[in-house]
């Protein structure tokens, strides 16, 4: 026992001499490696969210479920109507090369000044200022609002469509299955609490999609078989065939993009850069194989007769339609998640609890109160004007060419001005100016067609 005693009293002391022997001493701190389950504090990444978790190939999965969303089931009458055969086709191409380039240079400036730039709005202020930080912010904000308020006016058309194959009554009207719909995605909105927690629900979205996307596609195939010679002529007159063709040109570029690409890129491991263009390089190969095949075929089986909801246009056993309707409700109800974590990130990180579990009851209760108000609102305006074409063209033009296009382009050339030659500035400089008479232009005819068919349709309409 007087050996025990001795040595621990030894080593006591050394301890002491140790940790005197440090004072003075500066020790540079390191990152601490933390399980994925943990999240890091708000004072060591600057949200509430986890950031730098997740693999380039979850987030070419969260990229590609943006691409394959719903929202494919309208391309065929939404772009290729408006623009026929030549044109729905080299717009489709060349949207997609142009967006890879776009999104491509957004992603390399992700990291520089030796400091990550987890959201579009600190990207934008690093380089521009406070003032272009908070348009950035708004402009961001208001449009991913939008691309919400279209998520949820197409959920609520699956689940109509779905409804009126058992029972078509006209007692449900599409107002009751927008609400439904609105709540079906707060439920889900409370139960995943940020970007990286999707692991699980992105292997679900992409069987969701799978199951409309290729039902859209066989039951076109043998509709177009069995049919007669289709019309593939551009429907209207020529006094509206301009605006509704600025208008397709807008949902052209809103098929490909996100709006969103440094808060993805936000939950990426490093290399930040090397990953986010390996998950870009999957969504624009593998990604886009689906959407290309579902909208040629739709249009190719029905022509300028095209639904804009193209399950609507379908015939066939009524549980395959059924089946793929409740599928591209659900696959909804996934993405819009996407698409609002970066309003559920600033809430939480600006107002919410940054400890505890995410499913503390202070957590949850947060969420519940204030992603449930989100969700109302956004259901509330989507119930009032269901016009999803429309809000596809109003979206492009406000998010799609301001954020993916104008600021990359011109974000890409502060940065590396010093490095570009007087060609690649031409060409950056050429972008930012087509683009913004591009978005001006479509953002002018996605406000006609919101009037025109304000007046046509009644708000609250059963569309």
């Amino acid at each position: 026992m007087q050996d025990a005693t001795f040595t621990t009293e030894e080593t006591s002391s050394l301890l002491r001499e140790q940790e005197q022997s440090m004072d003075g001493i500066e020790v540079e701190s390191r990152p601490v490696k933390i399980h994925c389950e943990e999240e890091l504090s708000v004072e060591a990444s600057g949200t509430a969210h986890q950031i730098s978790q997740d693999s380039w190939f979850q987030a070419g999965f969260v990229l590609t479920t943006g691409v394959n969303s719903a929202y494919v089931l309208g391309y065929s009458g939404t772009v290729m109507v408006p623009l026929g055969w030549i044109g729905g086709t080299i717009g489709l191409v060349a949207a997609a090369a142009i967006s890879l380039h776009a999104n491509a240079l957004l992603a390399k400036i992700h990291e520089f000044d030796g400091k990550r730039h987890i959201r579009y709005r600190d990207l934008a202020g690093h380089i521009y200022g406070r003032k272009v930080y908070s348009l950035t912010w708004v402009l961001q904000y208001i449009n991913l609002f939008m691309i919400n308020t279209g998520f949820i006016i197409l959920a609520g058309q699956a689940l109509k469509a779905a409804y009126v194959l058992f029972r078509d009554d006209h007692v449900m009207k599409l107002p009751y299955f927008i609400a439904i719909s609105g709540l079906v995605c707060a439920i889900f909105a409370f139960v995943v609490p940020h970007l990286s927690a999707l692991r699980f629900w992105l292997g679900v979205s992409t069987v969701l999609s799978l199951i409309y996307i290729v039902t859209g596609f066989v039951l076109s195939l043998q509709d177009g078989i069995k049919a007669p010679a289709r019309d593939y002529s551009i429907p209207s007159s020529n006094g509206s065939r301009v605006f509704t063709t600025i208008a397709a040109s807008a949902n052209l570029v809103f098929s490909f993009n996100t709006g969103m690409l440094p808060e993805i890129q936000a939950t990426v491991r490093k290399p930040v850069v090397n990953n986010m263009l390996k998950a870009l390089n999957f969504q624009f190969t593998v990604g886009i194989i689906p959407m290309f095949a579902v909208t040629f075929m739709g249009y190719w089986a029905y022509g300028s007769k095209t639904s804009t909801y193209l399950l609507n246009s379908v015939t066939g056993p009524v549980w395959v339609k059924a089946m793929a309707n409740i599928g591209a409700f659900l696959q909804t109800v996934i993405a819009l998640h996407i698409f609002a974590s970066p309003t559920y990130e600033y809430l939480d990180t600006k107002y919410g609890r940054s400890q505890g579990s995410a499913f503390s009851i202070q957590n949850l209760s947060f969420r519940i109160l204030v992603r449930g108000g989100y969700l109302a609102i956004t259901s509330l305006l989507a119930a009032l004007m269901p016009f999803l074409g429309d809000f596809m063209s109003l979206t492009g033009a406000f998010s799609t060419f301001p954020l993916t296009f104008i600021l990359a382009n011109h974000m890409y050339l502060m940065v590396k001005k010093n490095k570009l030659t007087t060609s690649q500035k031409s060409w950056h400089w050429l972008n930012v100016c087509g683009f913004s008479c591009m978005a001006v232009a479509a953002a002018v005819s996605a406000f006609r067609l919101i009037i025109v068919d304000s007046s046509t349709y009644h708000f609250f309409a059963d569309l």
